[in-house]
């Protein structure tokens, strides 16, 4: 085997979007490895205890491994060609085949030796070639890493006719102790790389590939992101400390603070007391999205305090300054977002009601007012049927979309409902009424909590059941990737209120409802003829029979949205289509189900029951074909106890007949662990029936009543699931 050293391949670029740094970084490290692998290099992720790691900082991308190979191994290869009674003629000479196949492969037909093989002796060609050096093809493996980048818009930079993200300034790439030489991206590789912008300007030359981490520490970067995280929590921690405040730093933005610093250093900060009469969440979201500072929260009260954090890029010799600096930022910011809250308290959300009739919701679906009464509408439906004040959830609804005009939410959109909620907390609303504002947008994402209210839930329902009835109709349902709408999110988050609310509604008939209130021009504007037919022929298509259409494919579409929400909660798929086949129109209803199936699935009588339903579905189904083609009413044969010819057909009447009488009552009050419990009384007598008794009896009555008995079982069988299917 060759000779192994640790490899390290930096490029160095101008400042990388802090978002997509990550992203970046593991896609390179990704297309390293596959193209040292594709090549046959020997390579190693831990060595020694070194691991092979991508590290990445605003100004630069790298990737090092422990231990790669200087060359590759040698190949050896071996090609089959024509037969030795193709390959020669009858006085034993080449023939073109063979001339052809030993040209192709650049040696003379004589050259070529024989092997037998399972069909027949047949000339072979076998070559060794020896592997390359390392030196030779990693330019062009990290070329291809380099072009295999998620960049969705490259820059040129200079009169050059190749891109990148940003403009590339260095590039080091060290085997060991040597420069791998290279050209990429107009640069030269070599040995340098450069420290921090502002702390060490000057080149740094790396020693080798095992030293560059800690030179570039040397140098004032923190090339590893877990490090500067880990630096950029404890500095933030430390500076909340002084102020006495307890500082709130989520995941996403210590990434972003993380990926925009080289050297984090924290600085706390103050701002006028004054601006804390604006809600918190306006404040904290100027500073956490606009300026990447970090909120304090008061210990005792965990109300937002005066005191912030932000995180230089630089060690400075006068904190004071960069504290001023971060101050001053900081004001104007919080100046127009007081100015927004005190004009919007002039005005009463019902105020803007009128205006939403000038805002476009959708084309064809009218404007946001008339989005509005339709969910005020289905939320006055829902919660009549749910013991819920009507008026209530009524009235939230009409003001649900209000805020949305206002200054405040007009500069900060991901503030939509929260503003809601203080506006209509201010001008007297019910609290059910003003939290419902806010909390119908939940989950507004991925493990996000829903509607903790009844009102809120009721109004999350209803909002998504007309985002989706309406989309749906004007044909614009999310297609393979594109999902503008954000549709499956909605259905998802509909299918979760329900589920997790314990909120019972008919959902196939509470979408007709929804598809009720949409006008029908928005259903036309749905449909498109087929090719060749008039578009009247469109317009003449019965409205009701469109809405039982899209209802139904409403239905399927969240129904499935459901399968990787209980996949995420460890249900197998196999119960999730056992309830998914009974299509309970109840999604509380459905969650039981689950929950009960996936329990009886491991169940001593689970196997022998599963296996008796697929046999006895088989049987129906070939037994409902009757002579003359037709087919015959399931569920048309009359069980006869007279004509029972065995023991084993009694046995099993007798006990159909108490596990209908004892599980009628436990369905109705969706006691499915029950209904699967008693359905274990059933393995001996379908066992004994299936062993002694032949179904398709020659005598025409016997068989019917014998399927009579199997009818009867399947349904106690499809009480709470097709059990088939586990």
């Amino acid at each position: 085997m060759s000779h192994a050293k640790p490899l390290l391949i930096e490029l160095g670029t101008e400042e990388l979007p802090p978002k997509a740094l990550d992203t970046l970084a593991k896609a390179f490290f990704d297309g390293i490895i596959a193209g040292l692998k594709q090549q046959a290099f020997g390579i190693a992720e831990e060595d020694q205890g070194r691991s092979a790691r991508h590290f990445c900082s605003p100004r630069r991308l790298a990737v090092y491994l422990p231990w790669v190979t200087t060359e590759q191994p040698t190949i050896e290869s071996e090609v089959l060609g024509p037969a030795v009674n193709v390959g020669l003629d009858a006085d034993g000479q080449p023939t073109q085949a063979l001339r052809g196949f030993a040209t192709k492969n650049g040696v003379a037909p004589e050259q070529l030796e024989r092997i037998v093989t399972d069909k027949g002796e047949r000339f072979v060609h076998r070559s060794t070639r020896p592997g390359q050096p390392l030196a030779n093809l990693l330019p062009q493996i990290v070329e291809d890493a380099l072009k295999g980048l998620p960049v969705p818009r490259p820059m040129r930079w200079s009169d050059h006719d190749y891109s990148f993200v940003r403009p590339a300034h260095w590039l080091v790439m060290l085997h060991g102790e040597t420069v791998i030489p290279a050209s990429l991206l107009g640069l030269e590789s070599g040995r340098l790389s450069r420290g921090h912008r502002f702390m060490h300007p000057q080149a740094v030359s790396i020693d080798s590939a095992d030293s560059w981490l800690e030179q570039l520490r040397g140098a004032k970067v923190l090339a590893d992101p877990v490090q500067r995280r880990q630096r950029v929590s404890e500095q933030v921690s430390a500076a909340g400390k002084t102020s006495g405040g307890q500082p709130r730093l989520s995941d996403e933005l210590l990434d972003e603070i993380a990926n925009l610093t080289e050297w984090p250093v924290a600085v706390a900060c103050a701002f006028d007391r004054e601006f804390l009469e604006v809600p918190a969440e306006a404040l904290v979201t100027t500073m956490e999205t606009n300026q990447k500072f970090v909120p304090t929260f008061d210990a005792d009260s965990g109300r937002l305090s005066e005191h912030f954090i932000g995180v230089a890029n630089i060690e400075s010799r006068d904190p004071a300054e960069i504290r001023k600096g971060y101050e001053r930022v900081i004001r104007p910011r919080f100046a127009d977002a007081k100015f927004f809250w005190d004009e919007d308290l002039k005005t009463p959300l019902t105020g803007y009601q009128p205006a939403l009739a000038k805002v476009t919701y959708q084309q064809s679906l009218g404007s946001l007012w008339d989005k509005t009464v339709r969910v005020a509408e289905l939320a006055r439906i829902i919660a009549g049927r749910s013991g819920v004040d009507a008026g209530a959830a009524t009235r939230a609804a009409s003001l649900s979309k209000c805020d949305l005009l206002t200054r405040m939410v007009g500069e900060f959109p991901e503030l939509q409902g929260v503003m809601g909620r203080y506006y209509a907390q201010h001008h007297g609303e019910s609290r059910e009424v003003a939290l419902a504002l806010d909390e119908h947008y939940r989950p507004r994402f991925a493990g996000d909590a829903i509607a903790s209210d009844r009102i809120g839930q009721i109004l999350a329902v209803a909002d998504r059941l007309d985002t989706l009835a309406g989309i749906f109709a004007v044909g614009l349902k999310p297609s393979g990737n594109k999902d503008p709408f954000a549709l499956r999110r909605a259905a998802l988050g509909l299918a979760r209120t329900l589920i997790e609310s314990g909120l019972v509604i008919d959902l196939p008939a509470t979408l007709i409802e929804a598809l009720e209130l949409i006008p029908e021009a928005a259903l036309i504007a749905g449909l498109k003829p087929a090719k060749g037919k008039p578009q009247a022929e469109v317009v003449a298509l019965d409205a009701g029979a469109r809405r039982q259409t899209l209802a139904g494919e409403l239905f399927d579409f969240v129904q499935e949205r459901l399968r990787g929400y209980y996949a995420d909660q460890g249900f197998s798929t196999a119960a999730f289509d056992a309830v998914l086949a009974v299509r309970s129109p109840d999604l509380v209803d459905f969650d039981r189900r689950l929950r009960a199936i996936s329990g009886f699935a491991g169940s001593p009588a689970a196997a022998s029951l599963i296996a008796a339903q697929k046999r006895v579905s088989n049987i129906l189904r070939k037994s409902t074909e009757t002579e003359d083609g037709q087919q015959d009413r399931p569920g048309s044969h009359a069980i006869r106890p007279e004509l029972f010819e065995s023991p084993a057909e009694a046995a099993l009447a007798d006990i159909l007949d108490k596990l209908s009488r004892d599980n009628s009552e436990r369905l109705r009050q969706a006691d499915y662990v029950g209904v699967l419990e008693r359905l274990a009384l059933l393995q001996g007598p379908v066992d004994g029936f299936f062993d002694e008794v032949m179904v398709n009896a020659e005598n025409p009555a016997v068989r019917a009543n014998r399927l009579a008995l199997l009818e009867s079982l399947q349904q106690q069988l499809l009480a709470v699931a097709d059990i088939s299917r586990l």
